[in-house]
């Protein structure tokens, strides 16, 4: 799975959010959540309602699936933009993952993708996907370990980017009052259990971007547009200089790629994890 992956934008994933859908993964939902006729499938952070359509492409029907995102906007981007896929009643509310508004055991499965990354507490949504979720229904969720981030370049100053984008991007996060976990994907079996989820798998989705050869100048106006702006916005003067010295290897990274042409490698990747649970009984 190669997504639009870059680590010297972002220390985390949280900014691919609504990126990992393509036909493959639909099938990968479809087969765990098992839906059948007149199944209640719902989605936490479901976004402009990716999944439903995905599912409904996939060739889900007969099914009613319910999306709950915080963000209001994107649920009236997904109710504006998109027609409700024929054989599947598809509904769109503003709710929060961790106060869910709906009543116990309402739905058959639920699912949410790349979005306990973003919660300060994850317990807490575990603990309502679990309550929403039927006994003997399936949960599946799928999270990134963000602390993983594995990244080569053949250039030296290639390398020395990366890390510093790491302690400076981090240090952005920090200073903004982010206190989430970026290893909460392989964490999920444990806290299925602590919560009356059964872990049934785990799979691993790779995540991960392959370059041969100097990137186009895009990408490199982004890197460098990106550090630029997050420099200029941190408050912390150690950060705005760890930023500006950050900006001074990137261009210098910049050159040296330039120099290599062909001859550069960027390999750079991370892993999703995917944890299917089972609802155990009361």
């Amino acid at each position: 799975m190669s997504r639009d992956l870059d680590a010297l934008t972002a220390c985390t994933l949280k900014h691919l959010r609504e990126r990992w859908w393509d036909d493959a993964f639909a099938k990968f939902l479809e087969e765990v959540l098992q839906p059948r006729t007149g199944s209640r499938l719902l989605e936490v952070g479901c976004g402009p309602g990716t999944a439903a359509f995905s599912l409904a492409a996939a060739g889900l029907r007969d099914a009613m699936f319910v999306g709950v995102d915080i963000a209001v906007e994107k649920l009236a981007s997904a109710v504006a933009e998109r027609r409700p896929p024929d054989g599947m009643r598809v509904t769109f509310a503003a709710g929060d993952g961790a106060a869910l508004p709906f009543g116990c055991a309402t739905f058959d499965s639920t699912f949410c993708v790349a979005v306990l990354q973003h919660a300060n507490a994850v317990d807490e949504p575990i603990r309502e996907f679990a309550r929403v979720t039927r006994p003997g229904g399936r949960i599946l969720v799928v999270e990134p370990d963000n602390s993983a981030r594995y990244w080569f370049s053949s250039a030296e100053s290639g390398m020395q980017a990366f890390e510093i984008a790491s302690r400076f991007y981090n240090a952005v996060a920090l200073s903004r009052g982010d206190t989430t976990d970026p290893a909460v994907g392989p964490k999920l079996p444990e806290l299925f259990a602590l919560h009356g989820i059964q872990p049934l798998s785990v799979r691993m989705f790779p995540v991960s971007v392959t370059r041969l050869g100097n990137p186009p100048w895009e990408v490199w106006e982004n890197r460098l547009e990106t550090a630029r702006q997050a420099a200029s916005r941190a408050r912390d003067d150690s950060i705005k200089r760890l930023g500006i010295e950050y900006g001074r290897v990137l261009e210098r990274y910049a050159e040296e790629a330039a120099v290599a042409g062909r001859d550069l490698v960027e390999i750079q990747s991370t892993l999703l994890f995917a944890t299917v649970g089972r609802r155990l009984a009361e």
